[in-house]
Parts: C-alpha cells; structure tokens; sequence
C-alpha cells in the first residue's frame, strides 16, 4: 500500500503536467516485486539523463502517466505494469484522490508537500493531509480486511508511512483487522525527517496522529553495524535508531529482535530475505491468536 503525496522530481512534474497522481513510489513498488527479466526491471527503473522535455524522467513513471491516460484509471495503469513485469503480490495505492502533505515544526514553520517536509531539518509537531479526510481507495481497504498481518514501514516516518494512517478509511480498516499491525523500524535516522529520533521516537510521532492501541508489535535489527558504515553515515547526520526493548514492553508492545542487516558492505539496508523470514515466522505465531494474545509475545 502506497501513499500518493509525492510532489518533487520526475512525480511531481508529471503531477503538475498531467494532472495525474505521482508514479514515483508506485514505480519503485512495481520494480521491487518484479518477477521478469532483469532487463526489463532496469529498464523500469531507467531515468533520461538528458533530452529537455525528458531530462530526469524516469521511463516507469513515463509509462504509468501514459497508461493512466490510455485506461483513465491510475489503478488500472498500475495494474497493467504489474502484469508486464509479471509483479509478485498486489500494489494498491492508499487513495485515489489528489492529496497533499503539509507538516509544521516546532518552530512554527509550515511545510508544504512533501519534499518540504522531508528537508525540513527540525522537528516536526505534526503532519496533515489536504485534503484533510480523502476517502480510501476501496481495494486498499479490502486487502487490509484480508490480510494475516499488517507490516508498517520501512520507510519514511512522515512521508511514507504516516500519510497513508492519516486516511480515515485505512486507519480505520487497520484498527478493525484481526491482523497483528508490526511496527519495522529503520535501520537509520533520514537527515532532514528524523534526525535524532530514536525507536520510542518513532512510535510516539505514529501515536501522536493516529491514537495509541494501533501497534501491536514492534520488528528491528539486533545486528551490530561496522563502524565504518557508521562513520560514513554520520557525515550526513545519519545515526542507528535505538531501541530499548522495556521502554516498548512497558507501552504493551510485543518486541521481536532479529538480524536484519544486509552484509552488502557499501550501504546501511535490511536483507530483503532476512525480512521476508522474520516476517513469515511472525505470521506463523500468530496463527489461531487474537490480536491481544500476539501483543503478549516476546521473542
């Protein structure tokens, strides 16, 4: 499930050009779950180097621009993506409504869209929609009622993950699952979003906008980084998001701690196939209990 606040870049000029809802992080979505030739995904993922018009477009957000004016459905459009590149799994993204992000600081300042608020560099009292309640794109709504476990994040605490919460429809199905709802911490603070903000950070800022009892679990890395990674990291104010396992048990949060580092080397990221299996296993304890009885687990 995918918001649609994206306002910079190759999205955002197509917003403004075309009047359709960003591609960008639909695009990417698409890439990841891709299950086709290599050269395909690429190709997806390929971004004009130059060419005026086409300069720092990138062709998957080309393509989904020109199948949303072929089809007239942004949805549809996705739909055909995923079947060109044969996607594993569903994208859905949170509404079909053209929304914008706004966050304020705790100078007073006003940030609007969501570039702004991703740079805004000091820390933020709140994010909003506008329009405030858009309504849910039903698909969205229905896979949520389906699922066997809700994941949220990774990803960017206020431009990624909070703007699909701040829909009334999703934060509502979410609250009605049966489903355990997991909070995946990053691995790092985002200069500019984040910076400083520990685990409890993270949960708090969620709590702030969307209540407390939304959260049932709480999923992070035990691996240690390499210091050299850390060292790199910290030129851009980079820093690893703490946590302190009893602060969350203490909120009546299931903890689970595992290794989900990427041994890549070059860049601080989860290993999509540790993930994958953290995740799987959390699905399998879960089997045959309520939401209270997952709550009460601790690994």
């Amino acid at each position: 499930m995918v918001t649609v606040t994206d306002d910079g870049g190759s999205s955002g000029a197509l917003r403004r050009e075309f009047g359709v809802l960003p591609p960008g992080d639909i695009r990417n979505c698409i890439a990841a779950l891709a299950d086709d030739e290599d050269l395909l995904t690429r190709l997806f993922q390929y971004r004009f180097p130059n060419g005026g018009g086409l300069l720092g477009h990138s062709f998957g957000n080309l393509f989904l621009t020109a199948l949303t004016g072929i089809t007239g459905d942004f949805h549809q459009a996705i739909l055909t993506a995923e079947s060109v590149l044969s996607v594993r799994g569903k994208i859905f993204p949170a509404t079909l409504t053209d929304v914008r992000l706004r966050g304020r600081g705790v100078s007073g300042r006003v940030y609007e869209g969501e570039s702004a608020v991703g740079l805004s560099g000091e820390e933020l009292t709140g994010v909003e929609l506008d329009p405030p309640a858009p309504p849910a794109f039903p698909q969205a709504v229905a896979a949520l009622d389906k699922a066997d476990l809700i994941l949220l994040g990774p990803g960017s605490l206020y431009t990624s993950i909070l703007p699909n919460l701040l829909i009334p429809g999703i934060r509502q199905a979410i609250a009605k699952s049966k489903a355990p709802v997991v909070l995946l911490l990053n691995l790092m603070t985002q200069p500019g979003e984040t910076d400083g903000m520990m685990g409890l950070d993270h949960l708090q800022a969620l709590e702030r906008h969307v209540g407390t009892g939304l959260i049932d679990a709480v999923l992070y890395n035990s691996s240690p980084i390499p210091e050299a990674l850390l060292a790199h990291y910290a030129e851009t104010r980079s820093e690893p998001v703490a946590v302190e396992r009893a602060v969350f048990e203490a909120h009546g949060l299931a903890t689970v701690e595992v290794d989900l580092l990427a041994a890549d080397g070059a860049l601080i990221r989860h290993d999509s196939e540790k993930l994958a299996e953290a995740v799987l296993e959390m699905m399998r304890a879960s089997q045959n209990k309520d939401r209270k009885d997952f709550k009460d687990r601790k690994d």
